[in-house]
């Protein structure tokens, strides 16, 4: 009896295993367009400029425009994939372009059972973070925070300060956009290669 108990439940636990990889494939699938088995380093690119119509209805919007980039690598160590992120911000009130990074890990299977599509990011040593969620067209994004470390111009030494959600600076809604809009979020040579080429 012990024995069939056993082996019923490693058959759910297998089952649900593949079940939550099936759904990831087809949450990756949605996230980046495509097949992500065939590339090397699959890449999202979403994008919004507010203009000033909607900053006149959001007066206490600080954020002028944003762009997000998500990446995903498959470790050798694991099976799933881990997410991470770069995000573009513009001020109204403040010149120049900041911008933050992190970690996603891997899209969280409980959600994506209950056919949520979204990732939780963070930056490292406590900077707060996103919840980045796929709307079900998958042309856009929501953007969610609290609060987020960021700096101007992709360095993190050079002033940085935290992006709070306050009234009208809580959810953003990004677009789909071609990966060059994200060029600036790039951080190397290859990968600024890899997305060109894209």
């Amino acid at each position: 009896m012990r024995f069939s108990l056993s082996i019923a439940a490693v058959v759910v636990t297998t089952l649900a295993i593949g079940s939550a990889a099936c759904a990831e494939d087809g949450f990756s699938k949605r996230l980046f367009a495509g097949d992500v088995e065939k590339q090397d380093k699959p890449y999202a690119c979403f994008v919004r400029r507010y203009d000033a119509a909607h900053l006149s209805r959001h007066p206490r919007q600080k954020v002028s425009a944003m762009k997000l980039l998500v990446t995903a690598d498959k470790m050798p160590e694991d099976e799933t994939l881990n997410y991470s992120f770069r995000l573009g911000v513009k001020f109204r009130d403040r010149p120049g372009d900041f911008d933050s990074s992190g970690d996603c890990g891997h899209a969280k299977a409980s959600d994506l059972a209950e056919g949520k599509a979204g990732l939780s990011c963070s930056v490292d040593c406590d900077g707060g973070g996103i919840m980045v969620e796929l709307a079900k067209d998958d042309k856009s994004t929501l953007i969610r925070l609290d609060s987020i470390r960021i700096w101007r111009n992709n360095n993190p030494q050079g002033g940085e300060f935290s992006l709070s959600g306050g009234k009208d600076d809580r959810v953003f809604r990004l677009d789909r956009a071609t990966l060059h809009k994200c060029r600036s979020l790039a951080t190397d040579r290859r990968e600024l290669a890899a997305i060109r080429h894209k």
